[in-house]
């Protein structure tokens, strides 16, 4: 099911890790490392001088020779480690056999068509497939495989007009946020010559009378400053098929209020624009719409201030329907009418519920409602009245996603998965309630191999956090399994129990596996959230940090068979806790993350993210509560730190590189003892989106052979004795 459109949230990127290890305890140097220098910066925050010697590697490394330099001395250092490791081309070698299978997205209906998207098996980029029935034969609609030898040229969205001629498309090139998107003709194949730049956080939806679309976009950059600069000013346009951006029609800007984004859509009965307005990650909108069958209509203001969620998901006429926070804090589905749009007259039709509502959307003459019922999926159908019909049966513990479709179709398609179970796609009909096997992955692994439960433990101050726990049945509990805890924590994003080839290898090679439900995500609704934010965000760590010593005190590891994984928020979340507790674990995995939480809100996205950390420079209690935890400051001198591998990337412009490049220096100046302290630089790849497969099997063979290596894991591959 389709979030809100607000497509800055700090997006999760799960990967995966681990292999084998020599004995501890044998006398070790310590690494050489590349030289980085130290300049003279000190900056001022509320009468705190806060010294910033690393300064000069917040610059482009496409840019800076100098910072380009450092890069390629570092991957040296690391690759040259990571290629002595050892079982790391056994783990390649097997990993790349789990891979290949056939992965299909669920189908969904559009213009009178159905599309899927399939990966072969290996293929850096799925390839998107059309037909005109369910048992009809696919054939292909896009391959971005052909738009770069090396796989990192990839599909950034997709918008089909009403009337089932033209696809809209989005490509994205080395994983940056940025879009150029253009029109292709669906029954000849041929792409036109409609060519759409500077597109980011926004996608296309057409007119209904399909001769064009409206989209949002930024102004161009200036020269040199594409991935590093503040996005602001973005604007509301309409573009015709087969005219040239610049003349297309500017329909909505706000000079006034530069941070705020604009995401349009067009109602299905094609008669208005609805414009959901948005300036951070937190589900608060505004809300404005045009009459399209009124040319000359103005912008109206229905929601003037930014207090609630207020997330359209359909109308029937001029009754409008939203996903709200609006005194209810797990979620309700409300209606606004706009010819009577006061408050007093809004209607509450489906109340919030005692689990919390993820998403909403109206498919046929149905409201399908997502709940999270302890991180697990939950689906349930309503009428348009808000009335319960019925809710969705899957088979057991783990997350579904689709759900999609329009008001004139009568059926919908989902997936379900589990952290053992590989990805069933299903075709659910709307009037029986009955869900039919399309396709089942087939995977080189049995499913009853494998053991996934879901736990409870006690946080710091008494807050009880669900926590998976997925690995090989009959595990004893002998302190001694090598384990991998995973954690995000952060924008108000669930983790939910689904399923990853890369983390079915660690299982498989004996690894325990554990995702804990950190507070700051969106598992029980708005307070959950707020509890891990801004001053608060202390939280999210002290409920990682006790899920660590969970699974010490009760036998599944030992600090030394314990390692921590997140991305982006979740790098930030190991960061942290490995500067809190370098004591407590075997090996540190930040991947993308926010380490410099002083001026992460000068790069790019990062202004947005205020609304979950808060701000060094507008707020003292603020500064304070992020100068505390701030994993690049908090690296002390002096102490040994456990085996860490940074990773990031040089096209990524969402946490821009510089926030690990600092931190991995820094930690590099601190460690002390023999434990390394390596940076991962992908090359020709951002933030996670569109990365090719050959890169993510590469990453996962070195992350899992780093892993393995020191948390004394030797792999089990099938066959061996």
């Amino acid at each position: 099911m389709l979030r809100p459109s607000v497509y800055l949230l700090a997006i999760l990127w799960i990967t995966s890790l681990c292999l084998l290890t020599e004995t501890r305890g044998i006398a070790q140097e310590r690494m050489q490392y590349p030289e980085a220098k130290k300049v003279d910066q000190i900056d001022e925050y509320f009468g705190f001088k806060v010294p910033d010697e690393y300064r000069w590697l917040e610059d482009d490394v496409r840019e800076s020779e100098e910072v380009a330099k450092w890069v390629e001395k570092q991957n040296e250092v690391t690759m040259g480690y990571l290629e002595s490791l050892p079982y790391r081309d056994e783990i390649e070698t097997r990993l790349t056999k789990l891979w290949d299978y056939e992965k299909y997205s669920p189908p969904f209906k559009d213009g009178g068509r159905y599309y899927f998207s399939k990966n072969d098996g290996l293929q850096n980029q799925s390839v998107i497939y059309q037909m005109d029935t369910l048992d009809a034969e696919p054939t292909v609609l896009i391959d971005p495989n052909k738009w770069s030898e090396d796989g990192t040229v990839a599909l950034g969205g997709m918008a089909f007009s009403d009337d089932g001629k033209y696809v809209a498309y989005g490509v994205q090139e080395s994983g940056s946020d940025w879009r150029t998107w253009y029109v292709m003709d669906i029954a000849t194949g041929k792409k036109l010559d409609d060519k759409i730049s500077w597109v980011k956080f926004g996608g296309a939806d057409w007119a209904a009378d399909s001769k064009g679309f409206y989209y949002n976009r930024y102004d161009e950059p200036q020269e040199g400053e594409a991935f590093q600069s503040l996005n602001k000013n973005q604007k509301v346009y309409y573009h015709k098929l087969g005219t040239p951006q610049s003349e297309d029609v500017l329909i909505h800007k706000d000079d006034e209020n530069p941070d705020w984004g604009f995401s349009p859509t067009v109602t299905e009965d094609g008669k208005y624009l609805v414009l959901q307005v948005w300036k951070g990650t937190d589900d608060r909108y505004r809300i404005l719409y045009k009459k399209l069958d009124q040319p000359e209509s103005k912008i109206v203001e229905l929601i003037d201030n930014f207090e609630n969620e207020y997330s359209y998901i359909g109308n029937e006429g001029s009754i409008f329907y939203f996903k709200s926070d609006v005194d209810a804090p797990k979620k309700c589905i409300l209606t606004i009418d706009l010819e009577n749009p006061a408050r007093e007259n809004w209607k509450t039709i489906i109340p919030e519920a005692e689990e919390a509502m993820s998403s909403a959307g109206m498919v046929g003459d149905y409201i399908i409602c997502e709940y999270l019922k302890d991180a697990k999926t939950q689906v349930k159908l309503f009428d348009l009245q808000g009335n319960f019909v019925r809710e969705v049966k899957f088979p057991g513990i783990g997350s579904a996603n689709g759900f999609g479709g329009r008001r004139k179709h009568d059926e919908t398609f989902y997936a379900f998965s589990s952290f053992n179970r590989p990805p069933s796609t299903f075709r659910y009909d709307l009037d029986t309630g009955n869900s039919n096997l399309l396709r089942e992955a087939e995977v080189d692994f049995d499913p009853e191999d494998y053991d996934v439960k879901q736990v409870f433990y006690t946080s710091k101050d008494g807050t009880k956090v669900p926590m998976f726990i997925a690995h090989k049945k009959g595990l004893e509990l002998n302190g001694k399994n090598p384990t991998l805890l995973y954690g995000y924590g952060g924008f108000n994003i669930s983790l939910t129990p689904s399923f990853s080839i890369s983390r079915l290898q660690w299982m498989e090679m004996g690894g325990v596996y554990a995702v804990a439900n950190l507070r700051g995500g969106g598992e029980y609704g708005k307070a959950w959230h707020k509890a891990g934010t801004k001053t608060n965000k202390q939280n999210v760590f002290d409920d990682f940090i006790a899920a660590a010593e969970w699974l010490i005190e009760n036998k599944y590891t030992s600090k030394s068979n314990l390692g921590i994984q997140g991305g982006s928020n979740g790098g930030l979340l190991v960061g942290a806790c490995m500067t809190q507790r370098p004591d407590l674990y075997g090996a540190c995995l930040p991947a993308v993350g926010v380490m410099d939480m002083l001026r992460f809100h000068k790069f790019t996205a990062g202004r947005f993210w205020t609304d979950d950390y808060g701000c060094s420079e507008t707020s003292q209690p603020e500064f304070e509560a992020l100068y505390k935890y701030s994993p690049y400051h908090n690296i002390q001198d002096g102490t040994e730190y456990p085996p860490t591998m940074v990773t990031t990337a040089d096209t990524d412009d969402r946490v821009v590189p510089g926030h690990s490049f600092k931190f991995a220096a820094r930690l590099q100046e601190a460690q002390t003892g023999s434990n390394p302290t390596l940076i991962r630089i992908e090359t020709k790849a951002g933030h996670g989106s569109g990365k090719p497969t050959s890169k993510r099997i590469e990453e996962a063979a070195d992350i899992w052979a780093f892993l393995a290596k020191h948390l004394e894991l030797k792999p089990e591959f099938p066959g061996q004795n």
